[in-house]
């Protein structure tokens, strides 16, 4: 037997109770050493000592036998090898090869890792109930942290809401964190751990406990992944809207920085939604003063953008770098030219957003729609070499008759109609989303004003 290692199999069970009894015979010889020897000791320091107790040093298993009872649950074999606190408590441990790069040979090299885990956490991240709950009769301890977490850690982060219930009814602290600094809530990361999140608050766990490292709040996360069910869960328990991280960024600012992939963009809307409902500030800036309209833009997310909009976020605040919503869009328009960018640069522009600069037309070559919005904002087309020499042939081939006309147009006079237009747009500048519907003009002429495609420049 390995001198810190115990192989749990039938024929070695038997070694492991002598080998306790032995440890519990030694426990007894040492006290009555101690107190022969506090007999002559002053009273202060025989109350010390009494104060001290012996470390038992932590036990390990790498008996696959064990690991495979634990993994796939079963009860009866689990009841047969854990039978007090001592095994309950033991720690599973197993030897991986992994490629870790060596500095002194300037290669990469395999290395053996140790994994540690406990039986607790095994059976909790899989939903085992009544193992866990033989587990904790047996005197498992809820909250020890192996391998950096606690069972319940595991619990939420596979959505385990009646193994969640289990660990905190037998006394897992609620709020308990790993070796990173995170608490249960901060591992509630899908739309499935709902049940385990209502679960941890309904047990006391604080709604804004902040991670160690990053300041992050259980709202940031919720946020950051476009839970709107958690969201409305943790704002009902009164969690801080205006709560920054290290990076300076609230809640919102992580929602429309997160809401990035578009077959995700309705659950990142109703989570902004109950954010803005709640009180967040639509203009408040987090890392490199993006604000949520920034973020919004760079993920050209049309929904977020118009509903930023609408609850006063500034359309021409600049970030560090220097660079408005506009510009964030713009950027945004060769990885997402197959959504509707223009319809955001047009949703930007109603609101009063400055004109581009020129330069920044190259952004959008490739997409003739976000183009033709843009040069029909202008008065007259400037000369600029940027962005046709950025348009590929094929492109070009493809969509010749608006980049000829384009081109056509470039320092020549626009037409008398379009003037008007931009003289219109000019005057009423940041009210054309709100004025131009409710104009007493022909519907045509409504939609005219408001930039409409139509496939060339005139």
């Amino acid at each position: 037997m390995a001198r810190e290692t115990f192989v749990f199999t039938s024929s070695t069970l038997r070694s492991l109770r002598l080998q306790r009894e032995l440890l519990e015979l030694e426990d007894r010889r040492r006290a009555l050493a101690r107190q022969c020897v506090s007999r002559r000791l002053p009273t202060t320091t025989r109350s010390f000592q009494a104060l001290a107790k012996p470390a038992r040093r932590p036990q390990y298993c790498r008996d696959p036998t064990v690991h495979n009872a634990l993994y796939t649950g079963d009860l009866q074999r689990i009841k047969s090898i854990f039978k007090d606190e001592a095994t309950a408590n033991v720690i599973m441990e197993t030897v991986s090869e992994e490629l870790l790069w060596s500095a002194e040979l300037g290669l990469w090299v395999l290395s053996p890792q140790k994994k540690h885990t406990s039986p607790l956490r095994i059976t909790a991240a899989r939903g085992y109930g009544d193992c866990v709950k033989h587990l904790i009769m047996q005197g498992a301890d809820t909250d020890s942290l192996v391998g950096g977490r606690a069972a319940l850690h595991d619990s939420c982060t596979h959505h385990r809401a009646e193994c969640t219930r289990l660990l905190l009814s037998y006394g897992a602290n609620a709020n308990v964190l790993s070796e990173e600094g995170l608490a249960p809530l901060h591992f509630c990361t899908t739309q499935e751990t709902f049940q385990c999140a209502e679960l941890l608050l309904e047990y006391g766990a604080l709604v804004n406990l902040s991670t160690k490292d990053r300041r992050t709040t259980p709202l940031h996360v919720a946020a950051k992944h476009g839970l709107d069910e958690h969201v409305r869960l943790y704002l009902c328990y009164g969690a801080d809207l205006s709560r920054r991280n290290r990076e300076g960024e609230t809640a919102l600012n992580a929602a429309c920085a997160g809401a990035d992939r578009p077959e995700e963009a309705e659950c990142y809307y109703r989570a902004v939604c109950r954010l803005l409902e709640a009180g967040a500030n639509a203009r408040t800036a987090g890392r490199k003063n993006h604000t949520p309209l920034h973020n919004a833009c760079s993920n050209c997310h049309l929904r977020l953008v118009e509903l930023l909009l609408q609850h006063g976020a500034d359309v021409n605040v600049a970030n560090c770098a220097g660079y408005t919503p506009m510009d964030c869009a713009l950027q945004a328009v060769e990885d997402y030219h197959q959504g509707q960018p223009e319809r955001v640069i047009a949703a930007l522009l109603d609101h009063g957003a400055a004109p581009v600069n020129p330069k920044m037309l190259k952004f959008c070559s490739l997409c003739p729609r976000a183009l033709e919005v843009l040069l029909n904002s202008y008065d007259r087309i400037l000369s600029c070499d940027s962005w046709v020499e950025a348009v590929p042939p094929e492109m070009w081939q493809e969509h010749k008759a608006f980049y000829d006309s384009a081109l056509q147009m470039t320092n020549q006079p626009r037409q008398l109609q379009h003037l008007a237009r931009c003289t219109m747009r000019k005057y009423l500048g940041a009210r054309c989303h709100s004025v131009i519907p409710r104009l007493n003009l022909p519907l045509a002429l409504r939609d005219y004003l408001c930039l409409p495609l139509e496939g060339y420049i005139r």
